[in-house]
């Protein structure tokens, strides 16, 4: 039997742009095994306006216009309201995908989107990882309140499940610490330094192909990293912690020099993020490191991510995600809404 799922975007960039395309190249895969069909009522984009047509719209054309600059709101079979609760409430959505910019600092206006989805009765999924940072108690509440779910496996790591395996695979374990290299970005700037780049050029570099943003600072100041820790040990630890509570250093203070002659040393510069529970506090940081050889940080290379958790049962457990995209972030996405469909089922 046919269940047409109707999906409400907040944001248009390339997570979003590689949601649509992942579901149409799997439409028949996803009829078939799991009988659903996607359809796309409501797209709000930060430059280019907003759409709702509740009996669906055309998201590669909003897609098409969204690249040529011009506005998505000729798509709209209504008139788009301006405050952002009464759009969400006339897209009929059964699905918000929350898909607009990170704030480090207070995690809004997302916050706001997902709040106002779950007070309608719409699930929130999220790739964006202030809300889970700074509301993820208020917000899981307010969804089992309502009877929907809040979840968010590409807030860390992408299409890696690692929200998910420790809520679904790993039941009655505690997580006593993690390490890892959690920013691409970063992870990929010291390679190509390494590589005899200068740092300016590895930036623009990554820039070109989508990797850093047009501002960089969040990946090389180290706050993208933070914020990702704060995510694992406020959701898997049970420490609500901030960006902020992190002792952070980003990479700028890395010379060229240093990071050639710690691979004459056998050892790498990685921008290595922690958390530990100690003395029952949660110690976090992120900070650049001379990697050993021997630690499997050492190989981690490119834009790849890699964590290391260790628990009361298991005293390793990794997780690799290598060279990701949007695509991957984007199936993220995509697992989230079919977990909570299939758990809507039982």
């Amino acid at each position: 039997m046919e269940n047409t799922v109707k999906i409400c975007l907040m944001g248009l960039g390339n997570v979003s742009q590689a949601f649509i395309h992942l579901v149409r190249r799997k439409e028949k895969e996803l009829l078939e095994e799991y009988g659903v069909k996607f359809s796309f009522t409501a797209i709000a984009t930060g430059r280019h306006g907003k759409a709702v047509n509740p009996q669906g719209l055309d998201a590669h054309k909003a897609i098409e216009l969204h690249h040529k600059g011009e506005s998505i709101e000729r798509l709209s079979s209504i008139k788009v309201p301006d405050q952002i609760e009464e759009f969400i409430k006339q897209t009929g959505a059964d699905f918000l995908l929350e898909n607009s910019p990170v704030n480090y600092q207070t995690g809004e206006p997302a916050i706001s989107h997902i709040r106002a989805a779950l007070s309608q009765r719409i699930h929130a999924v999220s790739a964006n990882k202030g809300p889970v940072v700074h509301a993820y108690r208020d917000l899981t509440d307010l969804a089992e309140k309502n009877g929907v779910r809040f979840l968010f496996e590409s807030a860390v790591m992408d299409g890696a499940p690692i929200f998910s395996v420790f809520r679904e695979a790993l039941p009655a374990i505690q997580i006593q610490g993690f390490e890892g290299i959690l920013n691409s970005c970063t992870n990929m700037l010291l390679e190509r330094m390494e590589d005899g780049e200068s740092f300016e050029d590895a930036v623009a570099y990554a820039q070109s192909i989508g990797i850093a943003e047009t501002d960089p600072s969040g990946d090389i100041d180290g706050w993208d990293a933070a914020i990702k820790v704060a995510a694992i040990a406020t959701v898997l630890m049970g420490a609500p912690l901030k960006p902020q509570d992190i002792q952070r250093e980003g990479i700028l203070g890395l010379s060229q020099t240093e990071i050639q002659q710690a691979q004459r040393e056998n050892t790498r510069w990685k921008l290595v993020c922690r958390a530990q529970r100690k003395d029952g506090r949660i110690e976090a940081s992120v900070q650049p490191e001379q990697v050993p050889s021997k630690s499997p940080l050492y190989s981690v290379n490119g834009t790849s991510s890699f964590v290391v958790f260790h628990t009361d049962i298991l005293p390793g457990l990794g997780i690799l995600e290598s060279n990701p995209g949007p695509d991957t972030t984007a199936y993220g996405l995509l697992a989230d809404i079919l977990n909570i469909l299939k758990t809507a089922k039982r």
